[in-house]
C-alpha cells in the first residue's frame, strides 16, 4: 500500500470513531448506479473530472450536436437548408468516426454498450428540453 493510501485510511478511521459518519443521508441505503460504468476503467478518473469541472468530452459534444442535427433534418422542409443540414452532419459523423478510431474504442467490449447509452441519455435529455 502507499504512503496516500494509509494516510486516507487512518483519517476514515479516525473519524468513525468520532462518530462522523453517523446519521449520514442515505445511510443503509444501496449506493445510486454509477454513470460512468460503460466507461473503460482506464478513462473514468479523467471523464469524472471533466464532467464535474462542467466540460464535455469532445465525442459526447459531438453525439450532441449529431442528435440535434437530426432533429433539425427530420422537420426541415426546405431543400438547401436540408443539404446544408445532411453536409453537417456528414462531417459531424466523420470526426466522431475518426475521433473513435483514434482513441481505440471501437476496439473495446464496453464502448457498443456506452454509445448506446449515450445516445439513449442524448435523445432523453433533448426530449425532455422540447418540452
Amino acid at each position: 500500500m502507499d504512503i496516500l493510501r494509509l494516510m486516507a485510511e487512518e483519517k476514515i478511521k479516525e473519524a468513525i470513531r468520532r462518530g462522523e459518519f453517523d446519521n449520514l443521508p442515505g445511510a443503509g441505503k444501496p449506493l445510486p448506479p454509477d454513470d460512468m460504468e460503460g466507461v473503460p476503467e482506464d478513462l473514468r478518473v479523467s471523464y469524472r473530472l471533466l464532467k464535474n469541472a462542467g466540460i464535455v468530452p469532445e465525442e459526447i459534444q459531438l453525439r450532441k450536436e449529431m442528435v440535434t442535427l437530426g432533429d433539425l433534418l427530420a422537420a426541415c422542409r426546405n431543400d438547401s437548408e436540408r443539404e446544408k443540414l445532411e453536409r453537417e452532419l456528414s462531417l459531424k459523423k466523420l470526426r466522431y468516426q475518426s475521433l473513435m478510431s483514434e482513441r481505440g474504442w471501437q476496439a473495446s467490449g464496453a464502448f457498443a454498450e456506452y454509445e448506446t447509452k449515450v445516445q439513449q441519455k442524448l435523445t432523453e435529455n433533448e426530449s425532455e428540453s422540447n418540452r
